[in-house]
């Protein structure tokens, strides 16, 4: 018969946890249901030594790291889950570093929690799909979009002319400057946009919005 453990300092919470573990487990001996850190290190100094631990973080006296770590010495083959309502970095990685091999939000309804459960004897990790996602965040952080070159006034609208297909001397014309200065322009432009030809600085000048 498997056994469970479940560390969590509200009683409404701790009843149904225990009732998400027996759906997931039927069979399964939950009655190491405590509170607070000292009951929970109480316990493993009897020698229980679960199959499964839900773990709270946030309790009265203490953080449920503690027991994830007592748990990895005492007992490396109990499955640690964290059972939290925080989702941030200083509460997800500490306990994954502890030896977590899972993280559930309680905010979720319970047939959730007893899906992920589920998913523990098809090889799935038990984890909240916030979680997954800061996760994957934390490891590949999302590419910054390349901020627009910053072209000069003059520049934008010679841009704009020859992104029209006028040429240089027709840009001049219209903006009352020669064609020479243009050619200097347009020189600065492609720099800027690390671009060697006008189809080029088109389609950059219509995905800056300016075409």
């Amino acid at each position: 018969m498997k056994s469970g453990l479940i560390l969590e300092d509200l009683p409404e919470s701790r009843h149904w946890l225990a009732q998400a573990l027996v759906e997931s487990f039927p069979g399964i001996d939950v009655t190491s249901s405590v509170g607070t850190v000292f009951e929970a290190r109480q316990l493993i100094k009897t020698g229980l030594r679960p199959d499964i631990a839900l773990i709270d973080l946030g309790l009265p006296d203490g953080s449920g790291i503690e027991i994830i770590e007592a748990l990895g010495q005492h007992s490396p083959t109990t499955l640690c889950i964290v059972a939290s309502i925080f989702d941030d970095d200083k509460h997800v990685f500490p306990a994954l570093r502890a030896g977590a091999r899972g993280y559930l939000l309680k905010d979720q309804p319970i047939g959730v929690i007893v899906r992920a459960l589920n998913g523990i004897a098809a090889g799935d990790p038990p984890i909240s799909p916030a979680i997954a996602r800061r996760m994957l965040n934390f490891f590949h952080p999302p590419i910054p979009e390349e901020a627009p070159p910053l072209l000069t006034e003059r520049e934008t609208e010679v841009l704009q002319l020859i992104s029209k297909g006028l040429t240089q001397a027709e840009s001049g014309r219209i903006l009352g400057i020669s064609q020479h200065t243009v050619s200097g322009y347009v020189k600065d432009i492609y720099r800027k946009l690390n671009v060697t030809s006008r189809a080029e600085a088109a389609l950059r000048a219509r995905d800056m919005g300016l075409v």
